[in-house]
């Protein structure tokens, strides 16, 4: 009996262990799989400078644009037109003509040095109206910095996918 029970004994040990083990290797997977995308990764920087650049547009902030634009920024407008840096700066410094913001269906795709930033904008004009602007951001990296070189509104009706 006491044989047996040393036995079942010694298995419990290596079947808890093996536990243990097995959810040590998954605890770990886990940290490697988050620690995999650190805190500084490209994606989360776009992010913030997507952040920025709506802030920048809501609270005519030129100097921010100066800063993250490409010297040769190109603006198409909704209605086809395009413009340089020093327009769209010239428009941001008049204000946005918007109450209220919001994004919707925000995507970020990196391609090595080159990302693309997509998303709906959904705003309340002065007027109270409701417009939908499907953008596209194009960020290039140069030197370790990220600038905005290209972006393209399309006036949008339908809703977000």
């Amino acid at each position: 009996m006491i044989t047996k029970f040393a036995i079942c004994r010694s298995q419990y040990r290596r079947m808890f262990l093996s536990g243990i083990l097995a959810l040590l290797f998954v605890v770990s997977g886990t940290a490697l799989k988050a620690s995999a995308v650190p805190e500084n990764s490209d994606e989360a920087t776009l992010r913030e400078l997507n952040a920025g650049y709506i802030q920048a547009f809501l609270k005519s902030d030129v100097g921010w644009y100066r800063e993250h634009l490409a010297d040769d920024f190109i603006c198409i407008l909704g209605d086809g037109s395009p413009i340089d840096k020093a327009s769209f700066l010239k428009g941001t410094a008049e204000g946005p003509g918007v109450d209220d913001f919001h994004l919707e269906d925000l995507h970020i795709r990196i391609y090595g040095d080159t990302a693309l930033v997509q998303a709906v904008s959904v705003y309340r004009r002065k007027d109270g109206t409701i417009g939908r602007t499907r953008y596209t951001d194009v960020y290039v990296k140069q030197a370790g910095t990220w600038k905005a070189v290209s972006a393209q509104l399309t006036r949008s009706t339908a809703p977000s996918s």
